[in-house]
């Protein structure tokens, strides 16, 4: 599932492209993917402009000049690609969206992700019980150890808890618990404040570090996109079961937490 240096990725390079064009087409594949009658739905966009595109946790908000807010979570499978009919990935849209220039925006794999129309206050309440953003300018260190200090159960758990920090799931979980030198495994309870420090620095390194290599996603957002997909080879544990780590040369070990793969070196993360 996409997170935050993913749909980050999206955010920066969209909106390189496709800001204050006028919306020209709607092609809608898939009727469950949005929350309008697909004529209702586009009529509201014809002619309307994005004119800033924020990203909210694991979502993406498509600010719209009359106001309106068209929210996108791309789920499990969800991709994004923007081009044209001759240079588009062989793959099933479930809706596209074309500029008066002729470029599309397709999206891709919707089947559970979702691209619905909202008035900003709606898209307000729907997002409300989103925890905080590691980089909002009201985080820093001592706020992040008096939220992860007053809970209890796995740090897994807690660092893909959407309510407790937004925008972290599967993939940097790990990655950030091996940065800190823990296990996914290890409780909260027992961490220490400098744990505790750690973590704070290690999850801002390993997603500024991730946003600038362009996530993980497979498929580039454009045909001259280099960027995105580029921390696929840069993971230091994730999907990494049975190779050695980068850090200690003890094998990579892949198990579940609540139902959750995780991976990480038994060798180098401590549990306490």
């Amino acid at each position: 599932m996409p997170e935050l240096p993913e749909m980050d990725n999206y955010r920066i390079q969209l909106s390189n492209h496709i800001l204050d064009l006028p919306i020209s087409n709607i092609v809608i594949n898939r009727e469950k993917s949005i929350n309008l009658e697909p004529a209702d739905f586009t009529d509201a966009l014809l002619g309307r402009q994005v004119i800033f595109i924020e990203r909210r946790g694991k979502h993406l908000l498509f600010h719209l000049d009359n106001g309106r807010r068209l929210l996108l979570h791309l789920m499990l499978g969800g991709l994004l690609y923007l081009g044209s009919s001759e240079d588009r990935p062989n793959r099933s849209t479930q809706i596209e969206m074309i500029f008066n220039n002729g470029i599309v925006l397709y999206f891709i794999g919707l089947r559970l992700g979702y691209l619905h129309l909202h008035t900003a206050k709606e898209a307000e309440e729907l997002l409300s019980g989103l925890g905080p953003e590691l980089f909002d300018r009201k985080m820093n260190e001592e706020r992040f150890k008096a939220i992860f200090s007053k809970r209890r159960g796995s740090l897994k758990t807690a660092l893909v808890n959407q309510e407790i920090i937004a925008g972290i799931g599967n993939c940097y979980a790990d990655e950030i618990a091996f940065a800190a030198g823990l296990r996914p495994s290890a409780k909260l309870q027992n961490l220490t404040g400098e744990d505790l420090s750690r973590l704070y620095q290690a999850a801002r390194d390993v997603l500024i570090h991730a946003t600038e290599a362009g996530g993980y996603m497979e498929l580039p957002l454009t045909k001259d996109d280099k960027l995105t997909g580029g921390f696929n080879e840069l993971c230091q544990v994730y999907d990494r079961e049975g190779e050695k780590c980068y850090r200690c040369g003890d094998e990579i070990v892949k198990t579940e937490i609540s139902g959750k793969k995780v991976f990480y070196s038994p060798g180098c993360q401590h549990e306490y």
